[in-house]
């Protein structure tokens, strides 16, 4: 097996780094280092993903920046062949792919815009003008790889050669994991919550069309952590961002019209369409959000606590609990209630995955038992109560085929896609224009991606 499969299989090209953009990586001398075919690779490039690296991975190698590079080249590789091809990334998946990663960051700041901003030494807006061409190049390459390994398949015969070849002293070891399903409920807010805040609403709505500043009224009343600071600004946004309700008032409003208040699941909204292209809007708003009381969260958790007896006799199934009752706007909502790890993109949770109060209340549950109610807060401060069920439980073990095999079956067609990958990148360098700068020129990895291109 080759060493460039081997790179291939480690990362076939290296998804674009948020972190990489610290102010310390930024006083750099940059030049070309690499051309593939009409594409570049800065120096930069290459400094900022190594960067990122280090920062998930202590003690790398020295040479580990000709790995980069490798992987550096098979993508612009990808992304010029996308071109030749014809291949069409949308403006608006591109904004919706730079708003989910700026979310992500706003998350890890506890939704504080000003010390990402310190942080990172830009505005939201400089870091997604900075990103925005490498997120397109990275989602046509994502694009481009997809239709290059979209008819690898793997057989169950191909599944048990692929786990017979691996030394059984090689084997690895798999700790105890957990599948869970969750029902997540909202609590209701009383009427008397709903009136203030209304009120509210129409309040700071008659105040902005008496004259007052929108941008100063959102900052000072709106709940919205994300855009409030923003003075409202929600940005440039498609159709299909925002709920049916905001949505629908939105594009039927004209040019810096304010809307009524309209009231969503969020609370009540007064809006202000700033401009629009097409299925584009730039909009901004103010949300009142309810204040849920103790009588409501005490009143939500006897509601769950019925349900929950009704799932006990057997008298209700989960998956149909979750449907009638769960909060659709959920994840696991629109996966019968299974909860999917984002760190491995399948169900299974190992303990160290699980939050610590999921992680507690399934302690000493047996299979398919559900816990008692608890509250938990959403991203955006939101609280919620949930009941988990206990879906299947592994004790830690080494891989084995029959307990394991959707691993393996995963792991059997990620090497396929690695060989069509490796078998493409070679055949398309070939025919396609390569230059590579004298500080590489060492790098044992692009000496051998030369040679068997020559």
């Amino acid at each position: 097996m080759n060493y460039m499969l081997n790179i291939l299989r480690a990362a076939l090209f290296i998804c674009l780094p948020l972190a990489a953009m610290a102010q310390d990586e930024k006083a750099v001398i940059d030049k070309v280092v690499a051309t593939v075919g009409g594409e570049i690779i800065l120096l930069s490039e290459i400094q900022e993903q190594l960067s990122y690296a280090k920062q998930q991975q202590a003690n790398l190698p020295e040479s580990y920046a000709c790995v980069v590079l490798q992987n550096t080249i098979v993508t612009k590789l990808l992304v010029n062949q996308a071109k030749l091809d014809s291949i069409e990334v949308k403006d608006d998946e591109v904004e919706t792919q730079l708003d989910a990663r700026v979310e992500r960051l706003m998350a890890y700041f506890n939704q504080d815009e000003k010390a990402l901003q310190e942080y990172y030494g830009q505005t939201v807006v400089e870091m997604k003008d900075q990103l925005r061409n490498d997120m397109r190049n990275q989602l046509l390459s994502e694009r481009m790889q997809a239709q290059v390994t979209g008819k690898a398949t793997v057989t169950p015969a191909e599944v048990q050669a692929f786990f017979k070849r691996i030394p059984k002293d090689s084997l690895p070891y798999f700790n105890s994991e957990v599948e869970i399903k969750e029902l997540v409920y909202k609590p209701v807010v009383n009427e008397a919550e709903k009136k203030k805040s209304r009120e509210l609403a129409e309040e700071l709505r008659k105040r902005i069309e008496d004259g007052e500043n929108f941008a100063e009224l959102a900052k000072k009343y709106s709940d919205d952590p994300g855009s409030g600071s923003q003075g409202g600004d929600l940005g440039w946004q498609k159709r299909g961002t925002f709920v049916p309700e905001f949505e629908a008032t939105c594009y039927n409003l004209d040019k810096n019209q304010i809307s009524p208040v309209i009231e969503t699941e969020f609370g009540f909204h007064v809006i202000q369409l700033l401009e629009r292209r097409g299925n584009l809007v730039h909009a901004r708003h103010i949300l009142v959000r309810c204040n849920i009381t103790d009588e409501d969260l005490d009143l939500a958790k006897l509601k769950l606590d019925s349900i929950r007896t009704l799932v006990v006799r057997d008298t209700m199934p989960f998956s149909f609990a979750v449907k009638r009752y769960g909060d659709k706007n959920t994840q696991s909502y629109n996966n019968d209630g299974r909860v999917t790890n984002p760190r491995s993109g399948n169900t299974f949770f190992e303990g160290t995955d699980l939050d610590t109060d999921i992680f507690f209340a399934i302690e000493g549950l047996k299979e398919n038992e559900v816990s008692e109610p608890t509250m938990f807060r959403g991203p955006d401060g939101t609280r919620f109560f949930r009941l988990i069920q206990l879906q299947s439980r592994t004790t830690p073990h080494k891989a084995d085929l029959r307990q394991d095999y959707n691993k393996i079956q995963t792991a059997a067609l990620e090497q396929k896609k690695a060989e069509y990958t490796e078998k493409w990148v070679l055949d398309r360098l070939r025919s396609t224009y390569l230059a590579i700068d004298p500080l590489f020129s060492d790098c044992p990895e692009i000496k051998e991606m030369l040679e068997q291109t020559n």
